[in-house]
């Protein structure tokens, strides 16, 4: 499945904010198993391969607490190689006491948690893509019960949770936002994506390559709702991987052309959503 490779446009980092810096490194390495790739005073690059990060953490200056009701984050997903992995993260996450919650979508089986700040968490395994079913452009998602005895069933009884495992990668971003047409407009005509498929009529799922979702986007928290503060705990950025530096060129273009804005920092190409959640546009 070569859903987060290139030429494929994907999300391939996610930087959110914490309250506690040494704290949530404790959580995100002893509880879900990543190591440091780089740290500084204020910031921490988490890595599964020991050479790039998918995640990382942030402690703002007067940090604030999450917000409620608020754009920004629902969850950022952690994409796992195997289904044993998954079964082996239930029965470790079970013995640390971590409270989840859990669906089956069809085209995955899902786990859900918190950081110790509110940040929403999914670690997930995708079902091969010939049991995906698409109706024209849109495919078939639901939100069932997941079977832990046949998942658990994978894990022999002497596997144990090893931490995250090689190949494990960013698999998508779940995003509060504050209405559907011109967010819409923004992640179709602005960056490319397709929607593939509308829950209801408070969401939307956008995908590049016929991947069940890379980004999801919600309007569960009402239409309207208002931006975090800079500094509170939640989303910083993500950053969204394009396939080479035309398609970023171009996708800047049509971003200024529906009326939105990109700044140049010197590293990146910045973006925001209607919603004020900022995109990293990478290559």
């Amino acid at each position: 499945m070569n859903f987060h490779t290139k030429p494929t446009t994907f999300v391939g980092h996610v930087q959110i904010k914490v309250e506690n810096l040494k704290r949530s490194v404790s959580f995100y390495q002893d509880i879900l198993g990543f190591n440091i790739l780089e740290q500084t005073t204020s910031s921490v690059k988490l890595t599964t391969d020991g050479k790039t990060s998918i995640l990382s953490l942030e402690q703002p200056d007067n940090v604030a607490p999450k917000q409620g009701r608020t754009t920004g984050l629902y969850h950022f997903a952690i994409l796992l190689p195997k289904r044993a992995d998954l079964a082996n993260l239930v029965s470790h996450l079970s013995k640390q006491g971590i409270p989840v919650a859990s669906s089956d979508h069809l085209v995955s089986e899902a786990l859900y948690l918190n950081d110790l700040d509110g940040n929403g968490i999914e670690v997930y395994i995708d079902r091969s893509p010939s049991e995906w079913v698409w109706q024209e452009e849109e495919v078939t998602m639901t939100v069932d019960p997941l079977d832990f005895d046949k998942l658990l069933a994978v894990s022999s009884p002497e596997s144990t949770w090893q931490g995250m495992p090689v190949g494990t990668v960013m698999g998508h971003i779940h995003l509060h936002v504050s209405e559907l047409v011109k967010t819409e407009e923004f992640y179709v005509k602005g960056l490319g994506l397709d929607v593939v498929n509308r829950f209801g009529r408070q969401t939307l799922f956008l995908s590049s390559g016929k991947y069940h979702h890379h980004i999801g986007v919600n309007i569960w928290n009402g239409e309207g709702a208002p931006q975090p503060s800079q500094n509170s705990v939640g989303l910083q950025s993500f950053t969204l991987v394009l396939p080479d530096g035309d398609t970023r060129l171009e996708v800047i273009e049509n971003i200024k052309r529906i009326g939105g804005s990109v700044i140049e920092d010197g590293h990146h190409s910045i973006t925001s959503d209607p919603s004020g959640n900022r995109i990293l546009l990478d290559i």
